[in-house]
C-alpha cells in the first residue's frame, strides 16, 4: 500500500505541468467559470426577471381571439299541428380586449414586488458567488498543506528508517538491547501508516480541488500575499452592515413586505375594467360592444381580511429578520476576525516551538551517541519536532484561509474586489431584455442571444 501511494505522488508529480504552475488566481478563475452552483442561481435570477415581466403585462390590455363553430337541429310544430325541423351549421368570429383601468394600484405594486425580488435574488447571487470561491481557496490550500505534510512525513519515515539500521547496527555489536530495536521498529511502522494517511488526505483534497474548480490541479504555486481586510474588528463589522449579500437582502425582502402590505390594503377595494368586444357571425353580422366593468367582492368568508393581516405579520417577520441578519452578519465578522488573531498566536507559538525542539532534538541525539539518553528519548524528541513543525504548517494554512474567511463575512470576497481581471456576470444584461415583457420576434432573437452570451 505504501508503495501505490508514494507511486500514486510520483505520477501526480510528472504528470504537472512544469512549464507555468497553477496560481492561486488561477484556481479562483477556474472556480468561477465551471461552478454549476452559480450556473443554477444565474437561472434562478432569470426567472425571478420573467417574473416583472409577466407583472407588467398585466398592466396592459388583454387581446383575445374565439372562433366557435357547430350544427344544431330542433323539431317545433306548426300552427297546423304539423312536425317541422330547424336544422344547420352556425359560427360565430369574436375579439375581446379588457383592460384594467383602476385597481387602487394593486397590479402597480405587484410590479414594485417583483422588482424588488429581482434585487434580492441578485444579492442571494452575490452570496453564492463568495462561497463558490471561498471553497476554491480552502481546496487550493488544502492541496498545498497536504502537499507538504506528506513531504514532511516522507522525510520523517526516511529518518526514522536511518535511525533503524544504526540502532540494528549497534544492537549487534551489543552497544544496546533488542528492546531499543523494537522501539525504533514501532516507531517506523507508526511513521509509515501516518505517510499513508497524509497521502490519502492529499488524495481527499485533490478531490475537493477539482469539485471546486471543475479539474485536478497540477503544480501548485506558493500563496501569493493575502489581500487586504480591514484595519480592525470594528472596522469590518461595519463594511459587512453596509455590503454583505444577506444584509441586503434581508432589505429587499422587508421592502417587498411592505409594498405586499399595500397589496393586501388595495385587494379590499374594488377594480374596474374596461371591455371591448366584437363579433361576426355566420350571417357576416357583426356586433361591438364597449362597457365598464366593476368588480367588489362583498364577502368571501373572512379570506381577505385574513391574507392583509397575514400581510402584516409577514412584514413583521422580516423586520425582525434583517435585526436578527446583521447581529449573525456581525458575529460572524468577530468570529473571524478572533480566528485570524488565534491563528496568528499559533504560528509565533510554533515557530518558538520548532526552534526549541530542533534544540532538543539535537542535544539528545548526541547524548544518545555517547551513552546518556535512550533511544525511545531520542525518537520522542524527534516526534515532538515533527509535531511542531506540522502545527505551524497547520497554522499558517488556517491563518490565510481565514482571511478569505473574513473577507466573505464582509461581502467582499467576489471577483470584482479580487480584481482577477475577467469578464464577469452581468445581472442586469437578462433583466433589460425582457423588464417590458417583450414579445415580438426581434425582441426575441434579441434574447436568445443574451442567453448565448452567458452560455446557456
Amino acid at each position: 500500500m505504501r508503495k501505490f501511494f508514494a507511486t500514486l505522488v510520483a505520477v501526480i508529480a510528472l504528470a504537472a505541468p512544469m512549464a507555468q504552475a497553477e496560481t492561486l488566481a488561477d484556481a479562483l478563475i477556474a472556480a468561477y467559470r465551471n461552478s454549476n452552483l452559480l450556473d443554477q442561481n444565474r437561472a434562478v435570477l432569470r426567472a425571478a426577471d420573467e417574473d416583472v415581466a409577466i407583472a407588467v403585462a398585466d398592466l396592459r390590455p388583454v387581446i383575445a381571439f374565439a372562433a366557435q363553430a357547430g350544427y344544431a337541429r330542433a323539431e317545433f310544430l306548426t300552427p297546423t299541428g304539423a312536425r317541422g325541423v330547424n336544422e344547420g351549421l352556425s359560427g360565430t368570429l369574436s375579439l375581446t380586449a379588457d383592460l384594467t383601468v383602476l385597481d387602487f394600484g394593486r397590479n402597480k405594486l405587484a410590479v414594485d414586488v417583483a422588482k424588488e425580488s429581482v434585487l434580492a435574488t441578485r444579492e442571494v447571487l452575490i452570496g453564492v458567488e463568495q462561497a463558490v470561491l471561498l471553497s476554491a481557496v480552502q481546496a487550493y490550500v488544502d492541496v498545498r498543506l497536504s502537499q507538504e505534510i506528506v513531504a514532511l512525513r516522507e522525510s520523517n519515515f526516511r529518518l526514522i528508517t536511518k535511525e533503524l539500521r544504526a540502532v540494528q547496527d549497534r544492537f549487534e555489536v551489543g552497544e544496546i538491547t533488542r528492546t531499543d530495536v523494537s522501539i525504533s521498529e514501532a516507531r517506523l511502522a507508526s511513521s509509515r501508516a501516518a505517510l499513508a494517511a497524509a497521502q490519502g488526505d492529499l488524495m481527499v483534497a485533490r478531490e475537493s480541488y477539482k469539485a471546486a474548480t471543475g479539474a485536478y490541479p497540477g503544480r501548485l504555486a506558493g500563496l501569493p500575499a493575502a489581500p487586504k481586510t480591514a484595519r480592525s474588528m470594528e472596522d469590518a463589522q461595519a463594511v459587512a452592515q453596509r455590503t454583505h449579500p444577506s444584509i441586503r437582502q434581508a432589505q429587499h425582502e422587508v421592502t417587498i413586505a411592505e409594498l405586499n402590505v399595500a397589496r393586501g390594503k388595495a385587494s379590499l377595494k374594488p377594480n374596474v375594467v374596461a371591455r371591448a368586444s366584437l363579433s361576426v357571425d355566420g350571417d357576416g353580422l357583426d356586433t361591438e360592444a364597449l362597457g365598464l366593468i366593476l368588480n367588489q367582492t362583498l364577502y368571501a368568508g373572512g379570506k381577505l381580511s385574513a391574507l392583509y393581516r397575514k400581510s402584516l405579520a409577514a412584514r413583521d417577520a422580516s423586520r425582525s429578520g434583517l435585526h436578527q441578519t446583521s447581529v449573525q452578519v456581525a458575529q460572524n465578522v468577530g468570529n473571524a476576525w478572533s480566528n485570524l488573531l488565534v491563528s496568528a498566536a499559533s504560528i509565533d507559538a510554533s515557530s518558538r516551538q520548532i526552534t526549541a525542539s530542533q534544540t532538543a532534538f539535537d542535544g539528545v541525539r548526541e547524548e544518545a551517541a555517547l551513552g546518556a539518553r535512550t533511544t525511545l528519548d531520542v525518537l520522542d524528541a524527534e516526534q515532538e519536532l515533527l509535531d511542531a513543525r506540522a502545527s505551524r504548517l497547520q497554522a499558517e494554512a488556517g491563518r490565510y484561509t481565514g482571511v478569505y474567511v473574513l473577507l466573505s463575512a464582509m461581502g467582499l470576497l467576489t471577483v470584482d474586489h479580487l480584481n482577477l481581471g475577467i469578464p464577469t456576470f452581468d445581472p442586469a444584461g437578462y433583466y433589460n431584455a425582457v423588464k417590458t415583457a417583450p414579445a415580438t420576434s426581434a425582441q426575441g432573437r434579441r434574447l436568445d442571444k443574451i442567453l448565448e452570451k452567458i452560455g446557456n
